[in-house]
């Protein structure tokens, strides 16, 4: 094994993802590769999926069992549980998961309220994300939402009866929100005793329906001031409720329900992709490739039945590449990164002159070689990444 390959691969974490790509209702923020189930016949491309799991196991014989499946989306819960099981015992076949392994489905309120979520447990689930999105009405009909407040709710109580593990989605800095408005809005949601919360700020990007309105001056994003004051609002009302930020725009209760799917990706682990648009990262005889699969349905199921996986390419990531994707990816966590993995896959030294500034900035802390991002440091990952970058 080359020094760079011992940076990465399964030893940081091994994953299986998911993607299924329908939807009952295509919001207008969602930049995702997703599609209108409009009632589709779920089964040929749950067959496509279940095979694909399956055609990489030989290709990955460095690869023993997962520490986790996500079934992403689209909208999973769509899905029955038996076609759900379906899918957990293809990648169980395949690659064995762990006794332990965290299995994790993406839901909508309204699915909760129709699904058998017992059976969905059986079906070997053993955490749910919850696409809350907001607690007020008017917030929900602006994301275009299917469900209402009263909806969002009862799924939380029903959910949280049978799943110990549940995860809350909201999306925050809507064009005119206020800090009072999002601060009792959390006091909302910390009502409910979820362990973990993912918040995110409405990111408006070109493609979207919202992104078309925007052009046409139709609305007019949060400016960044004032998402940077709700991002540090929120962090502070999170860590003083039990819930601190382990990652920038995650929050847990414990180490024990940090998103051991995501620390994977943070962490330089593997994971494979299936479904149709899904991306991967594999390290397989000392090299790093990512993989995306086919984004048309049609065409990933066509690439399956081929016996080509559904990949619609794997290219092969190079030094560089790889150091500068996990200097990105590591510095989100709070945990940090380890600098000498940075420059020992890149064969250059990280700049201290800029680590000095950034530490007195506040924006980062430096202990050893472990570098990590404060909180303040955080809303500008993105800028420190790049400058900081091999």
């Amino acid at each position: 094994m080359t020094t760079e390959s011992a940076q990465f691969g399964p030893q940081y974490g091994f994953g299986v993802y998911i993607h299924w790509p329908y939807c009952a209702k295509i919001c207008p923020y969602c930049d995702f590769n997703v599609y209108a189930a409009k009632g589709r016949d779920p089964e040929p491309l749950l067959k496509a999926i279940r095979k694909d799991i399956a055609i990489h196991r030989p290709r990955m014989p460095e690869h023993g069992a997962a520490d986790s499946l996500y079934l992403g989306g689209g909208t999973p819960s769509l899905l029955a549980p038996d076609a759900i099981a379906g899918l957990v015992t293809a990648a169980g076949d395949s690659f064995g998961l762990k006794h332990d392994a965290e299995i994790t489905i993406e839901a909508n309120p309204n699915d909760i309220m129709r699904m058998d979520l017992e059976g969905l447990k059986v079906a070997g689930i053993n955490r749910l994300s919850i696409g809350i999105q907001s607690l007020r009405d008017h917030a929900l009909a602006f994301l275009g939402r299917d469900h209402d407040s009263d909806v969002a709710r009862a799924a939380l109580k029903r959910a949280m009866k049978i799943f110990p593990n549940v995860s809350i989605d909201l999306i925050y800095a809507r064009p005119g929100q206020s800090e009072d408005e999002w601060q009792a809005e959390l006091a909302d949601v910390l009502e409910y005793g979820a362990p973990h919360i993912s918040l995110y700020e409405l990111t408006i990007e070109e493609r979207t329906a919202f992104g078309k309105a925007a052009a046409r001056g139709q609305m007019t994003p949060m400016d960044d001031d004032d998402q940077a004051d709700l991002y540090e609002l929120t962090q502070d009302v999170l860590s003083a409720a039990g819930l601190p930020a382990y990652e920038i725009s995650n929050h847990a209760m414990s180490e024990k329900y940090q998103s051991r799917h995501n620390n994977i990706y943070w962490n330089g682990g593997d994971w494979i992709g299936v479904g149709p648009g899904a991306h991967g990262r594999l390290s397989v005889g000392g090299n790093r490739y990512a993989s995306e699969a086919e984004r048309q349905p049609a065409a990933y199921i066509a690439n399956v039945q081929a016996l080509a996986s559904g990949w619609s390419e794997a290219s092969k990531l190079y030094p560089l590449d790889n150091a500068r994707e996990l200097l990105a990816m590591g510095l989100r966590p709070s945990s940090g990164i380890d600098r000498t993995r940075i420059e020992s896959i890149s064969g250059r030294t990280l700049s201290q002159a800029k680590i000095d500034v950034f530490v007195e900035e506040g924006w980062m802390v430096q202990d050893g070689p472990r570098l990590a991002l404060t909180a303040r440091g955080r809303i500008l990952a993105d800028a420190l990444t790049a400058e900081l970058s091999p």
